[in-house]
């Protein structure tokens, strides 16, 4: 099975629809999926529903899908920097459904584990727990959540194969790997594509059998928010 695409438009033909729910990888700005968030856009999607831990900024990652309006629905955990998607969601335009980080991150786990449905004590007796069963364990109250799966999940690795054999590089690792096991298809872009066989096996963190396609590209790697000292005047 041909695995490799010459790039992220050709990686997401045939994939993509209205309506889709599509994961998005990375933490921050840093390990997102730009390339092909871009092709996203550029195909003209609409109406999705975007799995993220954050929302991008107003110009960069998932800020562009907002700029467009082809997002209808953000699933997320911090969506802080992005003064377009606080204008859309508070103008009832963008529906949101806030997590806090810990649990969207198992959420996303346990949709990729076949796990339907999990309790946890984080959010009982707040407005995270509303219209979810809350149950008794020794003694302690816990929150049930469900796991998420998705149409689409667009991760991005350091390093692939040509067998979809991942490896990604430090905070890239948060919610990249997960992910991936958690789409109907995976689509991955790396920065370098290397010899089958020259990653070992420890060095893998999401074997090929999760990613459908993988696209080489380069990325573009923003700082989110960059904070210097103050230059000392002599």
């Amino acid at each position: 099975m041909q695995k490799v695409y010459p790039d992220a438009r050709a990686a997401l033909e045939g994939v993509l629809f209205d309506g889709m729910t599509v994961m998005s990888g990375g933490f921050g700005l840093c390990g997102i999926p730009e390339n092909l968030i871009l092709a996203i856009r550029d195909a003209g999607t609409r109406g999705l529903t975007v799995i993220s831990n954050n929302a991008g900024v107003d110009d960069f990652g998932l800020g562009l899908l907002l700029q467009t309006r082809q997002i209808a629905k953000m699933v997320s955990s911090y969506v802080g920097e992005n003064k377009e998607f606080e204008r859309q969601y508070l103008a009832g335009e963008l529906e949101l459904e806030f997590n806090p980080q810990g649990t969207l991150a198992e959420r996303i786990r346990a949709g990729g584990a076949g796990i339907p449905a999990f309790f946890t004590a984080t959010g009982v007796g707040t407005l995270v727990a509303e219209g979810k069963e809350v149950r008794e364990f020794d003694g302690r109250q816990y929150v049930m959540e469900t796991g998420l799966k998705a149409d689409l999940s667009i991760v991005k690795a350091w390093k692939g194969d040509a067998r979809g054999n991942l490896m990604f590089r430090k905070t890239a690792r948060n919610f990249n790997p997960m992910m991936a096991t958690a789409g109907a298809v995976c689509i991955a872009e790396v920065e370098e594509i290397v010899p089958v066989g020259s990653l070992g096996a420890d060095q893998i963190h999401t074997p090929g059998i999760y990613v459908d396609r993988i696209v080489q590209s380069t990325f573009e790697k923003r700082i989110e928010q960059r904070t210097v000292r103050q230059k000392e005047h002599a």
